[in-house]
């Protein structure tokens, strides 16, 4: 009797044992599941909140090398993407549904920074090397070259816009910006107000034209008829202001190089703002607004194209897939982001039509 007693109490004894080490597991594994549920919850939380940047899309085209492209403009409802190869002194045409690039040349000594599309559908380019205004038919590719007036001295033309009554206005780093009125051919020029500077320029809705000087770190606002310009101060000083764009509310916002900020300039109230971008070390260069009223600009600290979004005052990081890509002008038409990358040889595109 007592040998059975003592067999059912190690019985008992092990069924007790095997219970808790069971019991142990059993919330163990919970344990594990629970912290995979939580990492897998935060995780796809990160996914939720980056979701923005994911559904953008990014390409890259590469460019014949030495090309060196300063400048990108895509044709607003078509394919062909126009840009500047101010290495080699063509104008470049790229085919995004192929790839394949056809150049332009420009003439000896021609080094294009500038392309913009005209009322007339043709490229219209800046050309410092050749010290004129250059404009390209898109289809015969005949060259029209529009020098500066004698005695105006070296320009260091750097980009140009259209106002709504046809005329070109353009800028120059030397201290000048001036206007070219297709019609006759003729060009006048103005000195700028603080030498220096003049470099970005952008057409608002309602026709007014502002450039951005960023030697002389300010935006001027340009009389169109006497062509006299009004300086507008940034409230940091010595900023660098680089480019200048124009919203669908004639906002105009400039990306500030020295100071690493973006800034925006309201016209009607006279108000400014600034807000740094994000990262240990921004160095804005290009700006652009597209149709849904987001700020792009390129950041060369960061290797990236930044996306600012007015309403919430948020940025967002698309960072690009060669390194020291070194965009120096932005671009665009509905759905799609250009940049060129002046120091990888390519033009990169950001699709945002499935954000």
């Amino acid at each position: 009797m007592r040998t059975i007693s003592r067999k059912c109490s190690t019985v008992i004894i092990v069924i007790i044992i095997v219970s808790i080490l069971s019991i142990i597991a059993s919330s163990i594994m919970m344990t594990e599941e629970q912290q995979q549920h939580s990492a897998f919850a935060q995780l796809r939380g990160q996914e939720s909140l980056n979701s923005n940047v994911e559904q953008a899309v990014i390409q890259e085209f590469p460019v014949p090398l030495g090309s060196r492209p300063h400048d990108v403009a895509p044709i607003p409802n078509g394919t062909v993407v126009w840009y500047t190869a101010q290495g080699s002194g063509e104008l470049g045409k790229l085919d995004p549904t192929t790839g394949k690039t056809h150049h332009v040349a420009l003439g000896q000594g021609s080094a294009p920074h500038g392309v913009i599309i005209g009322p007339d559908g043709a490229p219209w380019i800046t050309d410092g090397g050749l010290n004129a205004i250059v404009r390209v038919d898109p289809r015969t590719e005949e060259v029209k070259v529009y020098p500066l007036p004698e005695g105006t001295g070296y320009g260091n033309l750097n980009t140009a816009t259209f106002d709504h009554n046809g005329t070109l206005w353009f800028t120059g780093q030397s201290g000048i910006y001036g206007r070219l009125d297709p019609q006759v051919g003729q060009i006048e020029v103005f000195q700028a107000p603080r030498g220096l500077g003049p470099y970005g320029i952008s057409t608002t809705p309602n026709g007014t034209v502002y450039y951005s000087s960023l030697a002389g770190s300010y935006v001027a606002r340009i009389d169109l008829e006497s062509g006299k310009s009004t300086v507008l101060e940034p409230p940091t000083a010595d900023q660098g202001a680089r480019r200048v764009w124009s919203d669908s509310q004639g906002r105009i916002w400039i990306s500030e190089w020295n100071a690493g900020q973006l800034a925006v300039y309201n016209p009607f109230t006279e108000e400014w703002k600034e807000w740094e971008l994000p990262g240990n070390n921004p160095m804005p260069y290009a700006v652009y607004v597209d149709e849904k009223d987001m700020v792009w600009l390129s950041d060369f600290g960061a290797n990236a194209l930044v996306r600012f979004n007015p309403t919430d005052e948020t940025f967002d990081a698309f960072n690009l897939p060669s390194s020291e890509a070194n965009v120096r002008q932005i671009l665009g038409r509905p759905w799609e982001v250009w940049g060129a990358e002046s120091g990888t040889d390519k033009l990169v595109v950001i699709n945002t039509g499935v954000s």
